[in-house]
């Protein structure tokens, strides 16, 4: 039984498919699109997803949408009419969009079962192809769960626990009421553009002073007795759906909101320590009332703002669960995974578990495409005997490498597949891959990849963290080792690695550490600002060429700036 799923409704488009159990492939259609955060219907990845499953489109018995679109529509009216004479563009924005979205989906189906006998269609709950397909995959048999994120529907939280067969919802908090909105406000006031920067703010706050503007920024946000979210909105302009979502009580409590480009004041860094600390100690708070009031030991995070690895960390660190799940592609472009597991195993009543611990999901090109691209390109390489070896003696030498192996990742994290690696011991390195590759702002701090046999030696850490997703502190005695990697209050994006999950990575990591001798390298994603992370080896090429990369190691290859090479086994 193969079940297609697909996200399309909001943005960052996506596409998976499930075959009896198992997710075979999951793409995001910006990597095919360039168009980050894309919110066009995933036709591209549809038809790749297909490709590396080595099926049709006759071959689809489901298809699971992560959208119910129907689902709330008296609330959005209602709503609608609360906001007087600002009813009109409200009501049109969502009446818009869901009619062009469900046209463009009928117009797919249409396209491939024209007869009107395809597979049935499925719609799901936002939420709950967040939470409930994160759960499937996750390696848990009973967990606690929380799903948060901007909206869905008209959800923005939902909070309950399952024991594998029965979800019991404690909470379900409604637009307007938002802590994503919340979040995205304050990256908005920082220049950042909300919804997709984030993790920008996020990066930004260790500079600022938290207790500043926390007092206030506290007021706008209350958690009730079971978990449900009430913001002030008078400090807002989101719940209008207005592009400029801080209100002007927003604007005058904490000063000039920085416009694009420029430079980041004391009170941008402030703002985001406040907003940070904010809503983790909010969301912190609906953590406990997990804790009583469910007998799980494990939590399973999902949603938008489950990419908030400090927060997870907290999460962590703070609460009694043994340890928590957040899947690799937590916000939008992993629900096309949740509401395909979410047919298979609650609508469908399978009883086949997949646990989804290999983020590797997604195209892959063989060393003999690799070798025709770069000699379509008149590129001159050379044919390595081992990638890892080569790749560790050149971040020895303190070269930035581009890393093109394997199968794509799924997710917006970069995890040794589609990255750019550098040696994580060299003071400057922070600064130059800043500046001279990534072109992105000074402050932005970059993750390590560390063997999972040595982690706990250099991070403060007691499980594993295999999709970058949970921030720990550098241990103090080891920071001075690791300065590429140690933000500026002692902290790092840990990603741990298996052998058996990246062997390629795994070696190269340990032999860096033959030579540096700290098992740990500076990873980051294949890109530069404002682009999708690489696909193809060709995409792989150009970013080479258009950034201060040194070496691209791609596949079995070697191509370096200085034009050496061609075509010589070393």
């Amino acid at each position: 039984m193969k079940i297609l799923g697909i996200n399309y409704f909001f943005h960052d488009s996506s596409a998976c498919i499930v075959d009896d159990g198992e997710l075979v492939v999951a793409l995001e259609e910006e990597r095919f699109s360039r168009s980050k955060h894309t919110t066009l219907f995933p036709h591209a990845a549809i038809a790749r997803c297909l490709e590396v499953a080595g099926c049709g489109y006759e071959d689809i018995d489901h298809v699971a949408v992560s959208i119910n679109p129907t689902k709330d529509w008296h609330k959005k009216i209602l709503y609608g009419l609360k906001l007087g004479h600002r009813m009109w563009p409200f009501v049109k924005h969502e009446l818009i969009r869901a009619v062009r979205k469900q046209v463009d989906f009928n117009a797919w189906y249409k396209e491939h079962w024209p007869a009107g006998k395809g597979p049935t269609v499925h719609n799901v709950d936002h939420h709950l192809s967040h939470i409930a397909g994160s759960f499937f995959v996750s390696p848990y048999d009973k967990a606690a769960l929380l799903s948060i994120d901007g909206s869905g529907e008209w959800s923005t939280t939902w909070m309950g626990e399952t024991d594998g067969r029965h979800f019991t919802c404690y909470s379900e908090t409604e637009f307007p009421n938002s802590l994503g909105s919340f979040y995205e406000a304050a990256t908005q006031f920082c220049g950042f553009r909300p919804n997709y920067d984030e993790g920008k703010t996020m990066g930004l706050a260790p500079f600022g002073d938290p207790e500043r503007f926390y007092g206030t920024m506290a007021q706008m946000i209350e958690i009730g007795p079971r978990g449900e979210v009430k913001m002030d909105l008078s400090w807002f302009n989101y719940q209008t759906l207005a592009h400029w979502r801080l209100g002007d009580r927003y604007v005058q409590a904490f000063g000039r909101p920085r416009q694009d480009g420029e430079p980041i004041e004391k009170h941008h860094e402030d703002v985001a320590a406040a907003a940070q600390r904010v809503l983790e100690d909010r969301v912190l708070e609906m953590c406990r009332i997990l804790e009583r009031e469910s007998s799980a030991d494990y939590l399973v995070i999902s949603g938008g703002v489950a990419l908030n690895s400090v927060m997870n960390g907290r999460i962590l660190r703070e609460t009694r669960f043994k340890d928590v799940y957040v899947m690799p592609a937590a916000g939008d472009n992993g629900t096309c995974i949740g509401a395909a597991y979410y047919v298979y195993n609650h609508k469908l009543g399978a009883t086949r578990r997949y646990s989804h611990n290999n983020p590797y999901l997604g195209t892959e090109y063989s060393n003999e495409f690799i070798e025709r691209t770069l000699k379509q390109c008149k590129l001159p390489y050379e044919k390595l005997g081992d990638a890892s070896t080569t790749a560790a003696r050149l971040l020895g030498e303190g070269k930035i490498i581009g890393w093109f192996q394997g199968r794509m990742e799924i997710g917006p994290r970069a995890l040794g597949s589609r990255s750019i690696l550098a040696n994580p011991t060299l003071p400057d390195m922070k600064a130059k891959i800043n500046a001279e590759v990534k072109h992105r702002e000074a402050y932005r701090p970059f993750a390590p990849s560390a063997t999972v046999e040595c982690s706990k030696e250099y991070f403060d850490i007691d499980v594993e963290a295999p999709f970058m997703l949970k921030v720990c502190d550098v241990r103090p005695d080891k920071r001075e080792l690791l300065p590429a990697i140690t933000h500026v209050d002692g902290s790092a994006r840990l990603h741990t690695v298996r052998a058996e999950t990246s062997p390629r990575y795994h070696k190269l990591i340990a032999e860096l550490g033959g030579i540096t001798g700290v098992p740990v390298v500076l990873n980051t994603s294949f890109n530069i600002m404002g682009e999708p992370v690489v696909e193809s080896p060709l995409q792989a090429i150009r970013c080479f060429f258009s950034t201060g990369l040194d070496a691209l190691v791609i596949g079995d290859f070697l191509v370096r700036k200085d034009g050496v090479g061609t075509s010589v086994t070393v």
